[in-house]
C-alpha cells in the first residue's frame, strides 16, 4: 500500500473486487441501511468476514462522496494499491512465466472516464495482460473509471507511458507486432494473424489514432462498417479486436 492520499470507489463490483484482491487497503466501507436485498446483505456479510469498518450513511452522502448518483448504495475509501510493475517489468516476468504470446491493449487519446473503464473490463475479459495509453492524451484511474470498469481497474495493469511512439518503439524490439486500427486500412481485422505476440492500437473515436502513433504501427488494419456509421465507440472497437485476438488463439 502506498501512503498517498486515499481514493473512492463506489459500486458493488469496484468495491467487491478490491475486497476480494486486497481487503487490507479497504479503510472503511459506507453503505445505505434502507437497501436490505440479497446482494447488499452477501456485501455486508463479505465485508465484515474481510474486517472491514462499515458506516452507514444515505444516499445523499453517498452521491457527494462517490461524485455520482450511480454508487448502487455502497462506497469505501481505500489506500491507493502500488503497481508493483513497470511495463518493462511486466513483459520480463510475462517471459519469466513463459508467456510467449503477450497480448496488450493500447489507447491513444481516450479522454472519457466511462470509455476508459469499459476498456479495461474488455481487456480483462479477453485476457489482454496490459492496457497501455499516453500520460498527456489520456485518463488516469478514478472513481467513475474503476465503476465502469466492474472491477476490471484492480486486475488489468494500466501503464501510463511518457511518449507513447518510444513506448511502441521500444514494444517492437521485443518482437511484438504493433497492430493499429484505422478507418480508411487496406486490410481488415480478420485478415491479419493475431496470435502471435501483440500490441492492438486504437485511437478516440472522431481523430482516432495521432499521426506519430499511426507511424510508428507495423501495420493498419480496419474493423469492417456495413451500416451507415463511419466509426465504433473506442470500447466496443476494442472488444472487437480482442476477442478476434482470442477467438484465433483458441480461447
Amino acid at each position: 500500500m502506498s501512503a498517498s492520499t486515499p481514493k473512492v470507489l463506489f459500486g458493488f463490483h469496484a468495491v467487491g473486487v478490491r475486497l476480494k484482491t486486497a481487503p487490507q487497503s479497504v479503510i472503511e466501507i459506507y453503505y445505505e441501511p434502507t437497501r436490505r436485498d440479497a446482494r447488499m446483505r452477501q456485501f455486508i456479510e463479505r465485508a465484515k468476514e474481510a474486517g472491514v469498518r462499515l458506516i452507514e450513511a444515505d444516499g445523499l452522502r453517498l452521491s457527494k462522496l462517490a461524485g455520482s448518483h450511480g454508487h448502487q448504495g455502497v462506497a469505501a475509501r481505500v489506500e491507493a494499491v502500488v503497481q508493483q510493475r513497470s511495463l518493462d517489468e511486466l513483459l520480463d516476468q510475462l517471459e519469466a512465466d513463459g508467456v510467449v504470446n503477450p497480448l496488450l491493449l493500447v489507447l491513444d487519446g481516450v479522454t472519457d472516464p466511462h470509455n476508459l473503464g469499459a476498456c479495461l473490463r474488455v481487456a480483462d475479459g479477453a485476457g489482454a495482460h496490459a492496457v497501455i495509453a499516453p500520460k498527456d492524451h489520456a485518463v488516469g484511474i478514478n472513481a467513475t473509471v474503476a465503476k465502469v470498469a466492474s472491477g476490471a481497474a484492480e486486475t488489468v495493469p494500466y501503464f501510463m507511458v511518457t511518449n507513447l511512439a518510444r513506448t511502441l518503439t521500444e514494444l517492437k524490439e521485443r518482437n511484438i507486432w504493433v497492430i493499429g486500427t484505422s478507418g480508411d486500412a487496406d486490410k481488415t481485422l480478420y485478415q491479419v494473424d493475431l496470435k502471435g505476440p501483440v500490441a492492438l492500437v486504437l485511437g478516440a473515436e472522431g481523430p482516432g489514432m495521432r499521426q506519430l502513433t499511426r507511424k510508428t504501427c507495423d501495420e493498419l488494419v480496419g474493423i469492417p462498417m456495413q451500416g451507415a456509421v463511419e466509426s465504433l465507440n473506442v470500447s466496443v472497437a476494442s472488444a472487437v479486436c480482442l476477442y478476434e485476438a482470442l477467438r484465433q488463439r483458441g480461447g
